[in-house]
């Protein structure tokens, strides 16, 4: 299986133990959080290739997660449930998973499973890169889908940044200083740009928004960006 990095959202101690050894032995790197909370409270929570999640969880339950993290991620996701309700297969598609288990489960079903998905989503992968542009005249950003974004200055100027990093994480020294900053100050005006500009993007497109941290480095726009 490629290389995956994989959350594991379930409150279940014994079974969340067991599967990440187990699907650790297939190369897979877990993380494990028992209360969805913990999971968003990471400082980029959206950075997994893949999430497994139980619907009954303590903090936000499984479905909402779901559309959450459906708000800014492609990754894989995949729930392992013991809701039998004959609405649930419903509710969790719609939510944004792309496959859903109904425990007890074997782990090998599991490992099958991500493989799917994760075939799936390489099929569709034309899709997911499609580009953005940065319309340097017009002060927008436009979306795959053709949706214009209109952004503030600060905005334009870490739009910039993004455009000449060509794909690679952009610290968040470079970010500052593209916003008029110095290395000293808070990067809480950086923080209170990206999430400005994060929603911005979500109100105007339903297409994922590519920005993503990177911890104690700075930030990367997870998608073709060019400029005209």
């Amino acid at each position: 299986m490629t290389a995956l990095h994989l959350a594991l959202v379930d409150d279940d101690a014994d079974y969340t133990e067991y599967l990440s050894q187990y699907l650790r032995g297939k190369g897979i790197a877990v993380d494990t959080f028992a209360d969805s909370h913990d999971l968003m409270a990471l400082e980029d929570p959206y950075r997994y290739d893949f999430y497994v999640v139980d619907l009954m969880l303590p903090g936000i339950d499984g479905v909402n997660l779901i559309k959450l993290l459906r708000r800014r991620t492609n990754a894989g996701i995949l729930v392992v449930s013991g809701r039998l309700a004959a609405e649930v297969f419903r509710e969790v598609v719609t939510a944004g998973a792309d496959m859903y288990l109904v425990k007890p489960v074997q782990f090998e079903q599991v490992e099958i499973a991500i493989e799917a998905v994760q075939r799936r989503a390489g099929g569709s992968a034309s899709a997911q890169e499609a580009a953005w542009t940065l319309d340097r005249r017009a002060g927008q950003l436009v979306a795959p889908d053709g949706a214009r974004v209109e952004l503030s200055e600060a905005d334009r100027a870490l739009l910039e940044c993004f455009v000449q990093a060509k794909g690679e994480v952009v610290t968040r020294e470079t970010l500052l200083r593209g916003l008029g900053k110095s290395d000293d100050d808070s990067g809480e005006a950086l923080n209170a740009t990206i999430y400005r500009l994060r929603r911005r993007i979500e109100r105007a497109t339903p297409s994922v928004v590519p920005l993503q941290s990177r911890s104690r480095v700075g930030y990367l726009f997870r998608a073709p960006l060019k400029a005209v």
